[in-house]
């Protein structure tokens, strides 16, 4: 007989086995097991479900000496493990009252009842100890086994009289025990497999983000505008199955990719008032139909939408909108995507806007060194050249010649880069003019070897080669050499300005080069963080001095690993 009860039981349970399965395969169901916060309707109608699933088992159960041999301990343990207390206290409280209800006079009832109810909540408060996508098929089945020994007790304890209730234990117990358990343990392998195909969308998306990321770095870079927004929603639009794309700023749209083109146009005022909401509160909306998106065209084919914000910081700057013909379309999984997205964009425009600010840094520096420089060397070139004119006519002209070409290199002097050749006429001409000051004081000496192609940041030479003449041969009483070295190295070039004139104390390197001090210093720090900011600490100066014995400056530009080319004032590397 207890072979027979085990069979029959073991049928029966395929039928559960098969609705359970059938429900896994139900997209509301599957979003109801894979919600992280449950809300107080989704329990409900996880114990609505549950408790269905109990009341099916004690009608598909075996009379056996007056009671029931059934499965309905398997629909309210795994409601309370999947749902918690309050999903397992209600799947109980429905299905054992049910059989009680049924069986009002039955000497099983009131036990089985209480036994159902009680299974239910003890499962219920087993869901904090094992996380719904951490309960493994093989807790559950011990989670079964225990509960439906459980159940026997409560029988044995309960049904009167009791030696009719221990026949019935007798015979009941093992079937029950291992088919119930076993029924548990195949439910919950189905609710892994949600979870498993939950993890493989995951990956697959987060895969799908990070290619449209990639591909959409060169455009974002550029900052957000109709061209940089176009390019990333037709990418969008060709890599992800959407039936439309559309990128605002906080004013306008940008671009609109698929359905609706006609009227959401590039350029036109926002016209959805869920993308208003978005940019005014700043976070995500979803529209599930035509009426919730709020497109003023009445012929608009658009019916769900997710639209996040574009975020700068804590101010949102735009939205991503991605939309579908058919109503209600709009998954959990579209969600992510569309807040995956958002995320790398926003992180790309927030880079972008630094990089942005980096190059005008770079150019404010820039303009400090030719301010710097201009004044005060213009004011002693002129009182040179005006000593010189009734001496040295010819002499006067050729100064003026060289402080013309000096003034001239320094004002066309906006590029990013220049050829090296350039930097040292630069600086030729500066000495020429120096020289007439200092006469005989003055020797400059250029160790040029042959060098081609190579392109140097400008005015990076000309402020170390004025610091050695003014801080270095000036003072000394009687004046000096300097020395301008260019020299191949492994992987670039090596530039050195030496001079023998009066030195300083080394220890004042790292004040000159890493802090920003007075106007008459800000030469070597800002030709110092220039060559940082483009090379790396590899090309930060050196910088040897010994009081009366001279200073040498060098630095290092790569050459081998450097891929220029000058793209409306800009530079990019390869290999860095």
């Amino acid at each position: 007989m207890v072979y027979s009860i085990l069979l029959s039981l073991a049928n029966r349970l395929g039928i559960f086995i098969v609705i359970a399965y059938l429900l896994s395969r139900n997209k509301a169901f599957k979003n109801l097991i894979l919600k992280k916060e449950i809300s107080l309707m989704d329990k409900l109608i996880l114990s609505a479900i549950f408790g269905a699933f109990g009341i099916l088992g004690t009608y598909l159960g075996i009379p056996v000496y007056g009671a029931i041999a059934n499965s309905r301990a398997v629909g309210v343990i795994i409601g309370g493990l999947l749902g918690g207390p309050v999903v397992g206290f209600l799947s109980g409280f429905l299905a054992g009252f049910h059989r009680w209800a049924i069986d009002v006079g039955g000497f099983t009832a009131l036990a089985c009842g209480i036994s159902t109810f009680t299974e239910g909540i003890i499962g219920g408060f087993l869901h904090y100890k094992f996380n719904r996508n951490k309960l493994k098929w093989h807790n559950a089945f011990l989670i079964g086994m225990v509960l439906e020994f459980l159940q026997m007790a409560i029988i044995l304890m309960v049904a009167k009289p009791y030696n009719a209730a221990l026949e019935l234990v007798k015979i009941i117990w093992f079937p029950m025990t291992t088919v119930n358990a076993a029924g548990i343990a195949i439910f919950i392998l189905i609710v892994e497999n949600i979870f498993r195909e939950q993890e493989k969308v995951g990956a697959y998306q987060a895969q799908l983000a990070l290619d449209i990321a990639s591909e959409t770095l060169p455009y974002l870079r550029q900052g957000l505008n109709e061209l940089s927004a176009y390019k990333t929603a037709k990418i969008i639009y060709e890599k992800a199955n959407y039936d439309a794309v559309a990128i605002t700023d906080d004013k306008k749209i940008l671009a609109h990719i698929g359905v609706g083109e006609d009227h959401h146009k590039a350029g036109l005022n926002i016209q959805t008032q869920v993308t208003r909401k978005v940019l005014t509160t700043g976070e995500f909306q979803v529209a599930l139909s035509k009426e919730e998106i709020e497109c003023f065209h009445e012929s608009c084919s658009l019916k769900s939408a997710v639209i996040v914000p574009l975020m700068e910081k804590d101010r949102v700057i735009g939205s991503l909108k991605l939309y579908r013909t058919r109503e209600n379309s709009i998954s959990s999984v579209d969600v992510k995507l569309a807040l995956g997205l958002a995320q790398l964009f926003s992180t790309q425009l927030e880079l972008s806007r630094m990089e942005h600010q980096a190059r005008l840094l770079a150019k404010a520096e820039l303009r400090a060194l030719q301010s710097q420089i201009n004044p005060h060397f213009l004011f002693n070139a002129l009182n040179t050249i005006i000593s010189v004119c009734r001496k040295d006519p010819e002499k006067a002209r050729m100064l003026l010649v060289h402080l013309g070409e000096f003034f001239r290199k320094n004002l066309n002097s906006g590029k990013e880069l220049v050829p090296i050749e350039q930097e040292i006429e630069h600086v030729k001409a500066y000495l020429a003019i120096e020289q007439a000051r200092f006469g005989d004081r003055l020797k400059v000496v250029f160790e040029l070897e042959p060098i081609e192609g190579v392109m140097v940041p400008p005015l990076i030479l000309q402020p170390l080669v004025e610091n050695a003449v003014k801080h270095g041969i000036f003072p000394k009483r009687e004046g000096g050499t300097v020395i301008i070295r260019a020299k191949n190295v492994d992987g670039g070039v090596e530039l050195t300005v030496a001079d023998d004139g009066v030195g300083f104390d080394e220890e004042i390197v790292k004040e000159l080069l890493y802090k920003e001090g007075p106007t008459e210093r800000i030469g070597l720090f800002n030709v110092n963080r220039r060559l940082e900011n483009l090379y790396g600490s590899q090309s930060r100066l050196k910088i040897s001095s010994k009081p009366m014995l001279g200073t040498v400056v060098k630095f290092f530009i790569p050459v081998a690993e450097m891929n220029w080319g000058e793209v409306d004032g800009a530079y990019s590397t390869a290999g860095r």
